[in-house]
């Protein structure tokens, strides 16, 4: 019985750290401001502006700025070419929530930043993913980068334990 209780204890702790991690994304991609303005970032769009309908992704390309063009949107900033895809591979009927952070569990498994969310590294998972998420630190897409501390206060912040 022991065993069983520590087995739970350690899957609701990894857990938690995937939801930290999850909205340290969150807080990187469209910023503390925005999350609180809107559904928890789940219904904006790059540049701010927000959308009605988790029907589907809006694919709506927007000028975020001058020469700047952008179908991202949601909680994780997911660009319309990678929306279908993802919704196939996952089996999903809409941009939902639900479906936002299912879209995002995958792309973090793919970069192989997943064991390192569950255990704690996090440093390690943002080097893993930073090429999918142009807010974070090292992504090189020529955009506003966050500072790795920021990144690591919103994620203890969001209850997320370090290895």
């Amino acid at each position: 019985m022991a065993a069983m209780e520590g087995a739970l204890v350690t899957r609701l702790a990894t857990e938690k750290n995937v939801a930290a991690f999850l909205d340290m994304l969150a807080v990187s991609e469209i910023g503390a401001e925005l999350l609180a303005k809107s559904d928890d970032g789940y219904n904006v769009m790059v540049g701010g502006q927000l959308f009605h309908s988790y029907l589907d992704h809006p694919r709506v390309r927007v000028q975020w700025k001058p020469g700047q063009w952008s179908t991202a949107a949601g909680r994780y900033q997911l660009l319309e070419r990678w929306f279908d895809p993802y919704k196939n591979l996952l089996g999903l009927h809409d941009f939902s929530p639900e479906a936002q952070d299912a879209i995002a569990i995958q792309q973090l498994k793919e970069a192989k930043a997943y064991r390192y969310i569950l255990d704690g590294n996090v440093e390690e998972a943002i080097r893993c993913c930073r090429h999918i998420w142009a807010s974070l630190p090292g992504a090189g897409y020529g955009q506003h980068e966050n500072r790795p501390s920021a990144l690591l206060a919103a994620y203890l912040n969001a209850g997320g334990a370090l290895a």
